[in-house]
């Protein structure tokens, strides 16, 4: 297969083919529309400027290309073990980010972020993460371009998922418990939340408050952002590729939903086929936790991307930026917003949303494991669990369709949340 040089801009396609884009971010001093300077003390200028772009496609630099070569492309499997499990006569696929050296996806965006930092003369990034899955890349990321790294990670991840820290630490990361009392937002929100398990929310404001105030740093997002949905697209890409060569052509896209960034990864490439009218038939499915479904339950409307309001208005289906999630083992998708690409693709009608309960997916990973080998992140099987309902339902209807989904990270540093399941301690 070719390889992948370019990103692939799905606001383009929804300018030119649906004559629609999202609501503008907005400046929360002014009320403004957001400019892309106002970002610029925040991203470095290239990563502003794919933010705001109407560009096709985006080229990848030549430096990323290089590391990305140590693992793409990702592999591309049929699952015939499950589909034989289930009695179904779809066939299902799926795309395997869990290949990559940090073990999911998010190593797609981290690099062209470190890369364009380091570019800049940036000398350290800061950051969130949930699961442990963005902070391993990004910590991965910043050594290879030589720059320091400041995670802060969500509280109850930090207790339940002490290898991702390990990980993080043996790139050089600096990795600190959020909310924690190193930063004054830490603080306060110590005082606000005593005994929290904390939230997504919660630790980007910490990070965004480090990177304010150290004129050498930037911050840096795994998912939400224009920039970092763009990055994700070369899993699609490749996706569309492999699916020529194997002769199919999917009629359901699904991917699990957080911020986005794996769904959109997935499934944009194929809906600008969608919206340039080239193929028609194809549905996107984004799954979320029951007990954090933003897109599900949440209100379409601007709201701020962290809990201590430091971040630009986003229009977004969201809980609130306040919302505090339950400490479950899929801490990648406990964030209280989804990207509002997403949010706007849900709106407009384009993208289906649904979310499962822990037990749900635990019981759909551990099939996937016993069929296919492959032990999935908490994260992914919720994606799983989607395509065994739609693989269930072909079988119902006696259809023949082809399924694809994410599998967006492995879960060998997760068993915890399979052994709290496996011992009937999953609420």
């Amino acid at each position: 297969m070719q390889t992948i040089k370019t990103y692939l801009n799905i606001s383009y396609y929804l300018k030119k083919y649906l004559g629609k884009l999202p609501f503008p971010p907005i400046h929360p001093a002014t009320g403004e529309k957001l400019k892309p300077e106002d970002l610029e003390p925040l991203f470095a200028k290239e990563l502003v400027r794919q933010e705001f772009s109407l560009e096709k496609e985006i080229a990848i630099p030549k430096e990323v290309q290089e590391i990305y070569a140590l693992y793409r492309p990702t592999p591309f499997l049929r699952a015939r073990r499950l589909e034989k499990f289930l009695g179904t006569p779809a066939h299902i696929y799926y795309k395997y980010e869990g290949a990559s050296p940090a073990g999911s996806h998010k190593l797609n965006t981290a690099l062209p972020q470190a890369f364009y930092n380091k570019k800049e003369g940036v000398k350290m990034l800061t950051t969130e993460t949930g699961a442990g899955q963005w902070g391993s890349a990004l910590g991965m990321a910043c050594n290879f371009f030589n720059l320091a790294c400041k995670v802060f990670m969500v509280k109850i991840s930090f207790e339940q998922k002490p290898y991702r820290k390990v990980i993080m630490q043996t790139f050089g990361a600096d990795v600190t418990p959020s909310p924690s009392d190193t930063t004054e937002i830490g603080k306060k929100m110590l005082e606000q939340y005593p005994g929290t398990s904390g939230s997504l929310g919660m630790a980007v404001s910490e990070a965004i408050e480090v990177a304010m105030k150290n004129k050498e740093a930037k911050y840096a997002l795994g998912s939400v952002l224009n920039h970092v949905l763009l990055h994700q697209t070369i899993i699609g890409q490749e996706a569309i590729q492999q699916m020529e060569k194997a002769g199919e052509y999917p009629d359901v896209v699904i991917g699990c939903c957080g911020g986005g960034s794996n769904f959109a990864g997935i499934a944009f490439p194929f809906l600008a086929q969608k919206l340039a009218g080239k193929k028609t038939k194809t549905r996107f499915i984004g799954v979320e936790p029951k007990s954090c479904a933003s897109m599900s339950q949440g209100k379409y409307r601007y709201d701020h991307g962290d809990t201590a309001k430091l971040t630009p208005l986003f229009m977004m289906e969201t809980l609130g930026c306040d919302f505090v999630p339950p400490s479950e083992h899929s801490g990648g998708l406990r964030y209280h917003g989804i990207a509002p690409l997403i949010a706007f693709l849900h709106h407009e009608g384009l993208i289906e949303a649904r979310n499962y309960d822990q037990k749900e997916i635990f019981a759909s990973a551990i099939d996937f494991a016993k069929t296919e080998g492959i032990i999935p992140a908490p994260e992914s099987a919720h994606a799983i669990k989607a395509t065994i309902d739609e693989a269930l339902r072909c079988k119902k209807e006696n259809k023949k369709e082809t399924i694809v989904f994410c599998l967006s990270g492995h879960g060998m540093l997760d068993l915890k949340g399979y052994e709290d399941y496996l011992s009937g301690k999953i609420k």
